[in-house]
């Protein structure tokens, strides 16, 4: 992305609050008869009840039955008296500033969510009164909070654990978990349990996102005041569902200072179904009817998903928001934005008799790095008297936009499809909208809408492509090196591979020393080097180009990988990395590999195939052979909050690709990658990865198919490049020649050397 366009991304907050004033100025009538007055910002409410579920994401206390019955005993036995005593001795406006361990906290959220209003009667016929919880606004007071409690916890509970443990929990439930297990309350745990997981898409907390959210939520409000009670209750999208939650739990959880917002809120005319409720099919259509009556827009748009149906975003938008990009450093290195986008239409082609109409068509194009795609759409079938979706994709922001054409079929073979009329929608367009969309007449009776989810960054997607054989210094083997030098020789031999970004940016050169020495086309060979000597380098930037294809690798060198002389018999291999990493590769029984860092105290490992969010998810798992699986490796990394370990990298070893989070650094993950595909050409003494490849391949030109611009949810059936990477590597990643594996490696120049040599470094332990 470039810098203006980033900086038009990460200007969103200032859209946003241009947005809240539009939202309360009065300027539009439907806005005048939607927007409450709160005395709550429910955009920040949003944010911090986001922030909350987060924590929660990785926490045992959601599925883990023997915890969430300890945590329920925790919270109604200990936690409840302990603030309700302290609560009552705090001045009235003023509730103590605690926040309780975590599992008690998740039990306390729950509670205060049921809509049925158990917390209030529990709470009253308990301890005779109300308990607020206290309102956190910021991290440092929540910093505060939680340790402040530690030490009230274990003055007052000296033989109670603060923190939760699993296997004590546990043994609790061996013992007395049944009771709170059968208790009200556990149901109302049980049923938010997918709640953080309903909101874990990345862009849910952008500020444009929650703002749209806000003004979806009060026309959602104003329906259910018109409408008259009925039968069929109003079903709430996601985006509107984390409004209606933030504000419920404000409301409980703070009764003093949100006390105004009660009026505004009450007295509605048709029911709402709350989370976990479920919904009918009926509900849900009626919901739809209503608001598109109502609003002239479609109740559906991109980023949102209706309750209880699980977020379709996720199919795609399957990472954690990463909470720093470690990549920065690496100036080639470009970040990559996805967005989600849905483009509807409404109205009936009445200017076009229907003989012709099965002659005319739809055409989706894209406004950059994906112009090779055309998605057809035949008019026929398109004509509706309400909103409806004609496609739905996921998009880079560096497309720039979609482009709408109404085309028609000719018979001529100069002129095969004549354009008729087109839409242009800019993404920079629709990010200054207060409700991410834009609507736009097509024709007469017919308009196009399309709404978009704020970008947000998405894992990075390398490649590495075989390159020439360079010298010791980095120049590439070559007659034009060689005159420039005047006719001194190259010292040294390095296999050279480019490493492209999703663009097809070329933003470092990955080398492997080969052999030392002097080569003078003559009876001299360089000499192979010892094992340990046969390190791989990653060097930062592009080629510096002296005369075409020809040139010398960027200077810096920001990674190097080291083998270790391990005993053949071990049938172990280890790789010292110089990012204070060790791998470590066995393969006494079956393939097992894991990375260890002395630094950070952490352990990753690599797993064969595509897992976790990498599963190809509604494919026949007999369609795929178990050679195909086994090039992929996901990196799992394990924490304290992640103790069952989070996928951050998808390594495909044969064709040297790597798909990875924003916190992983991309030199680690180029240094794994071609070291684990030189140690499986070691271990089965035959060149998997191409890696004898010495020259340059030619690749598809920057722009016509970029891989990862335009990606399709999995229904659909269009070309296999809209599909992930992954799904299908082999065609999605070939160049324009042919596959990289089936490459010649005898098709290369005198001067790189004897093949055996090369043959020699790369299958000999």
């Amino acid at each position: 992305m470039s810098s203006n366009h980033l900086a038009r991304v990460t200007s969103a907050d200032s859209f946003a609050t241009s947005s809240r004033r539009r939202c309360h100025s009065g300027t539009s009538s439907r806005r005048d008869l939607a927007t409450p007055r709160l005395s709550l910002d429910l955009v920040t409410a949003a944010r911090r009840h986001l922030s909350l579920l987060r924590s929660f994401a990785a926490s045992p206390v959601l599925h883990h039955v023997p915890t969430i019955a300890r945590a329920i005993r925790r919270y109604d036995r200990l936690w409840m008296p302990l603030i309700s005593e302290l609560t009552q001795a705090a001045p009235p406006s003023a509730p103590p500033m605690l926040l309780p361990p975590s599992d008690v906290h998740w039990v306390w959220h729950c509670h205060c969510l049921d809509p049925s209003g158990s917390y209030l009667e529990y709470c009253i016929s308990r301890f005779g009164a109300l308990i607020d919880r206290p309102l956190i606004i910021d991290d440092e007071n929540e910093e505060y909070a939680y340790y402040r409690c530690r030490e009230i916890w274990a003055a007052r509970y000296p033989s109670e654990q603060f923190d939760f443990d699993v296997d004590e929990a546990t043994e609790y439930e061996e013992e007395v978990g049944a009771e709170e297990s059968d208790s009200d309350l556990f149901a109302v745990v049980q049923r938010y349990r997918m709640l953080p997981s309903f909101f874990s898409d990345p862009f849910v907390s952008e500020t444009v996102y929650l703002v749209a959210a806000q003004r979806r939520y009060f026309s959602f409000l104003h329906l259910s005041r018109v409408l008259e009670d009925g039968p069929l209750r109003l079903v709430p999208t996601s985006d509107v569902l984390l409004m209606l939650l933030s504000h419920q739990v404000q409301k409980k959880s703070y009764p003093r200072s949100y006390a105004n917002d009660k009026e505004e809120m009450a007295d509605h005319g048709r029911a709402i179904v709350s989370f976990g409720e479920g919904a009918a099919a009926e509900e849900v259509e009626e919901t739809r009817k209503v608001w598109e009556k109502t609003f002239d827009e479609p109740y559906e748009k991109a980023g949102v998903a209706l309750e209880p149906a699980r977020s379709p975003s996720r199919v795609y938008f399957n990472w954690a928001p990463p909470e720093e990009d470690v990549n920065r450093i690496y100036k080639g290195l470009q970040p990559r934005f996805l967005m989600e986008v849905s483009i509807f239409l409404k109205g009936t082609w009445g200017q076009i008799e229907d003989k012709y109409l099965s002659d005319k068509f739809l055409r989706l194009r894209m406004g950059r790095c994906h112009m090779g795609m055309k998605l057809n759409e035949p008019l026929l079938n398109l004509s509706s008297e309400t909103w409806r979706k004609i496609w739905h994709l996921y998009c880079e922001f560096g497309t720039k936009g979609i482009v709408i054409e109404v085309r028609q079929k000719r018979n001529s073979c100069l002129a095969s499809r004549k354009l008729i009329s087109k839409l242009v929608f800019l993404w920079n367009d629709l990010l200054r909208t207060t409700t991410l969309t834009v609507k736009k007449p097509l024709e007469v009776q017919v308009r196009a809408l399309t709404s978009t989810t704020p970008p947000v960054q998405a894992p990075y997607l390398l490649k590495c492509v075989p390159d020439r054989v360079t010298d010791d210094g980095g120049a590439m083997i070559s007659d034009v090196v060689l005159r420039m030098n005047r006719y001194h020789p190259q010292q040294g031999r390095w296999l050279s591979r480019t490493v492209l970004d999703h663009a097809r940016r070329e933003c470092f050169v990955i080398r492997i020393r080969v052999g030392r020495g002097i080569w003078r086309r003559g009876a001299e060979t360089p000499e192979v080097v010892k094992w340990e000597d046969r390190i791989i380098e990653v060097r930062e930037g592009p080629w510096s180009y002296i005369a075409g294809t020809v040139g010398t690798a960027p200077v810096k060198i920001v990674g190097t990988a080291a083998p270790k002389k391990e005993e053949s018999e071990t049938k172990k291999m280890t790789w010292c990395l110089s990012t204070g990493d060790v791998l470590s590769i066995h393969w006494e029984s079956a393939l097992e590999i894991i990375l260890e860092n002395e630094n950070i105290g952490e352990q990753a490992k690599f797993i064969s195939g595509r897992k976790l969010q990498y599963e190809m998810k509604g494919v026949d798992s007999s369609s795929i052979s178990n050679e195909e699986e086994e090039q992929y490796l996901t990196l799992v990394r394990f924490a304290s909050e992640y103790p069952d370990g989070r996928a951050t990298a998808l390594l495909n070893w044969k064709l040297l690709a790597v798909e990875f989070s924003p916190d992983e650094d991309a030199v680690l993950m180029l240094l794994l990658c071609v070291a684990i595909a030189r140690t499986l050409s070691v271990i089965k003494k035959e060149d998997l990865s191409g890696l004898l490849v010495r020259r340059r391949v030619r690749e598809v030109a920057g722009g016509h198919r970029d891989w990862g611009s335009v990606l399709l949810p999995p229904e659909s059936s269009s070309s296999v490049h809209l599909k992930p990477w992954y799904w299908n590597a082999k065609m999605v990643l070939t160049s324009m020649e042919t596959n990289v594996s089936s490459l010649p490696i005898t098709k290369s120049f005198p001067a790189d050397g004897k093949c055996s040599m090369y043959e020699h470094v790369i299958l000999s332990g």
